[in-house]
């Protein structure tokens, strides 16, 4: 496996949401109005959400390494068999739930539609793609985790091809009928929201997790399934910006929004709706500034063989498993807590890639030292004013 990139140099090159291929969609230089023979002036063209704009702004921002083919997987017929020969709803859900692991060409796709600021300036589309293995981690009936690990493979300008470039990237674990939320509040904190058994009736969070394993977002949801259609609409909920956002945007802190997962012939389907917010909860009237669709699309594929991202897996679950710990702790023993995004200049999954890379580089997993050093990691991210139960830590 190539290794010329480290793992955090992988992760500062392609962002969050992986690299895309070097060219963008070509705009042609005059487009006929549809029933009209009027044309749209060479230096406009039209993007959806906001009509006429000048194309520097219609061509899509994002990476600018360039992939290599890919070769897809075909089509399945839908409903998938599991889905359709599951025994109750509830297996039917895990049946969807299981299906979204995988080998994927994922690709990410956001446009801000509208602006609600009288000086709101619109902001150029994203577009970025990337190949990765979704494993199951695991699966205890009402409790699946689904890791996703990028396994990336690069075009040189002369052709050569490079890689597999390695990174574990973000986690999604799904809960049945879960009442013990943590929901993001703004200002890089997190709160402890507790529901009633009849609020979660029949439905499944999905909490979503860091690359570095620290904590994202929680929301509830149910599965549906009618005929072929397989569909996990989530509630009305907050999230932290993504690298995609913070690294270039600080007129908001928020994204407050529902998402939708569909599974597809071709593998499955992500809908984000997003408004735009100002602050948290320490905001009493919210101020949006805008507002976002975004579609991620998994599409199952046969090559390249990301089996480098199991083999990554096998030797550094042992220490993942110790930070996931780490953060259950802190999920139990906190009402409400505070993340420092860097101490002393340095990120927190720096800490955790460091380690990790030593395992996967061939330094033997000691449990007792790797337990110690991601629970002092994850405390020293962690304010000291964050409100703790009544156990303590």
């Amino acid at each position: 496996m190539n290794r010329s990139l480290s793992i955090i140099s992988l992760f500062l090159t392609l962002g969050f949401s992986g690299c895309q291929t070097a060219s963008n969609l070509p705009l042609s230089s005059e487009k006929k109005v549809p029933n009209s023979s009027a044309t749209i002036p060479p230096e406009n063209s039209y993007l959806f959400g906001w009509g006429e704009l000048p194309s520097q702004i219609a061509t899509p921002r994002g990476g600018t390494s360039t992939g290599s083919s890919v070769e897809f997987a075909p089509p399945r017929a839908l409903p998938l068999t599991a889905i359709a020969n599951a025994s109750s709803a509830f297996e039917k859900d895990r049946a969807a739930i299981l299906s979204l692991a995988g080998d994927y060409k994922a690709g990410f796709h956001f446009l801000e539609m509208l602006g609600l600021l009288s000086k709101h300036e619109p902001a150029r589309p994203y577009h970025s793609w990337a190949t990765e293995k979704v494993l199951i981690v695991e699966d205890e009936e009402t409790s699946i985790s689904l890791q996703h690990i990028l396994a990336m493979y690069f075009q040189d300008e002369d052709g050569t091809i490079t890689g597999p470039m390695i990174m574990k990237h973000w986690r999604q674990d799904w809960t049945y009928q879960n009442t013990d939320f943590h929901t993001y509040r703004g200002d890089n904190t997190w709160a402890r929201d507790t529901r009633s058994n009849d609020a979660v009736k029949g439905g499944w969070t999905q909490s979503v997790w860091q690359v570095d394993d620290s904590p994202r977002y929680q929301a509830f949801g149910h599965w549906t399934h009618n005929g072929n259609r397989s569909m996990w609409t989530g509630e009305q909920a907050w999230r932290p910006l993504p690298r995609r956002e913070y690294s270039i945007r600080d007129d908001y802190s928020v994204m407050e929004g529902f998402h939708r997962i569909l599974i597809t012939p071709k593998g499955w389907f992500h809908e984000q709706n997003n408004w735009k917010r100002v602050a948290g909860d320490s905001e009493k009237t919210p101020t949006y500034v805008g507002y976002e669709v975004g579609i991620d699309r998994y599409e199952l594929i046969e090559s390249p063989s990301l089996e480098a991202a199991s083999e990554y897996w096998e030797k550094t679950s042992p220490y993942w498993a110790e930070v996931r710990s780490a953060w259950e702790s802190v999920f139990a023993s906190n009402e409400r807590f505070t993340l420092h995004k860097k101490v002393e200049g340095k990120n927190q999954f720096e800490h955790h890639f460091e380690y990790a890379g030593k395992i996967d580089e061939g330094e033997p997993f000691n449990q007792a030292g790797a337990s110690g050093f991601a629970r002092d990691i994850v405390q020293q991210y962690l304010a000291k004013d964050s409100e703790k139960t009544t156990d303590g830590y």
